[in-house]
């Protein structure tokens, strides 16, 4: 499959390599690895630090870091394995299961999605469409139904949303396309392509800042998601495939032993100081919209990187059904933890 790269992505690999650990000497035995995530928004942070604070580098890797361009994208790399690890919605190893590829959920990152807000053009919300409902009864200029865009349709913000829209009864009135990374998701919206963008908090604060976007409806809400979802559920994770832990375990335990020391660096650090170490991986967004997003995301993080029965069970509504094609899978067929529980004993929190 070909590779996905960007200039951002380029940038970003010739920044990990200039790590704030610069002044360590690298192991002569380092492994080469390739992390892949999917667009540059502060929700994949844990990769960019443990790239940036050298954790990579410690456990012995010499890891580049790619953007895949979606989720969807991201996925497709790690199944072929051009990638030894990504991170994105818990569904994608459960799609990579479905088709044979025996995808593994190695830790999760949070506890509800961070991603589900539905960004309105400006004048449209200035029309008076002021509610989901609102909007679904509204119709472009040619008849057509409103057009909703996500990152990829399959990825997160297309299983949030749709949920969120199946259960009001309105999944059937929109019209769903994906518009790929931060730039092309905005210049969507931007140029009226889009109606409705669903992404995170940076995308809605640059949107309002410069006058083309609004906020319509906010899935990540506390109050609203524990209503529709029913409380913590494991929405993004690290994932990979079995063969490429059958290939080299102990790559793999490196692997997630820095991830792990990446997310109790991030519980232990101000916004400020998360945005000054990722900066290089988000800059297509502003430093204002990047904190305020980074701060709202201190509320989902999951610093235990643990999925119990009942938050999988919770998932399960979302998961398996006829949107995302998924078969139903159990807990024990998905989730691999012995390498987080290892980096756990190594670096207790």
């Amino acid at each position: 499959m070909a590779q996905h790269f960007t200039r951002r992505s380029a940038l970003t690999i010739v920044a990990g390599g200039a790590s704030l650990a610069a002044g360590r000497v690298w192991a002569a035995d380092a492994k080469e690895g390739r992390e892949v995530y999917p667009v540059a928004v502060p929700v994949y942070q844990t990769h960019f630090v443990a790239d940036r604070a050298g954790f990579f580098r410690e456990a012995g890797l010499d890891c580049k870091l790619i953007q895949g361009g979606s989720g969807v994208k991201t996925r497709e790399i790690i199944a072929s394995s051009q990638a030894d690890i990504g991170i994105g919605d818990i569904t994608h190893p459960m799609q990579l299961s479905n088709h044979g590829r025996a995808g593994r959920v190695l830790a999760p990152v949070d506890t509800r999605s961070s991603s589900v807000m539905f960004i309105i053009r400006k004048d449209l919300k200035d029309q008076g469409i002021t509610t989901l409902e609102a909007l679904t009864e509204w119709k472009r200029p040619d008849g057509r139904k409103p057009i909703v865009s996500v990152s990829s349709l399959g990825g997160t913000n297309h299983v949030w949303a749709s949920y969120y829209m199946e259960k009001m009864g309105l999944d059937d009135k929109v019209t769903w396309i994906g518009t790929g990374n931060v730039d092309t998701m905005l210049g969507s919206l931007k140029t009226r392509q889009v109606d409705v963008l669903v992404s995170s908090l940076s995308l809605l604060n640059d949107s309002v800042d410069q006058g083309w976007g609004a906020l319509l409806f906010d899935g990540t809400d506390e109050t609203i998601w524990n209503k529709y979802i029913g409380g913590k559920v494991p929405v993004t994770s690290h994932f990979t495939v079995q063969s490429t832990i059958d290939k080299d375990p102990a790559k793999m335990q490196a692997y997630v032993t820095a991830l792990w020391r990446a997310t109790q660096w991030i519980k232990v650090h101000s916004p400020d100081q998360i945005y000054e170490m990722i900066e290089p991986y988000v800059g297509s967004t502003s430093r204002n919209a990047n904190i305020q997003e980074i701060t709202a995301l201190q509320k989902v993080v999951d610093y235990d990187a643990s999925i119990d029965a009942a938050g999988f069970a919770r998932g399960e509504k979302v998961w398996f059904r006829e949107m995302t094609g998924i078969k139903p899978l159990t807990i024990a067929e998905v989730v691999s933890p012995a390498f987080i529980d290892a980096a756990r004993k190594a670096y207790p929190a």
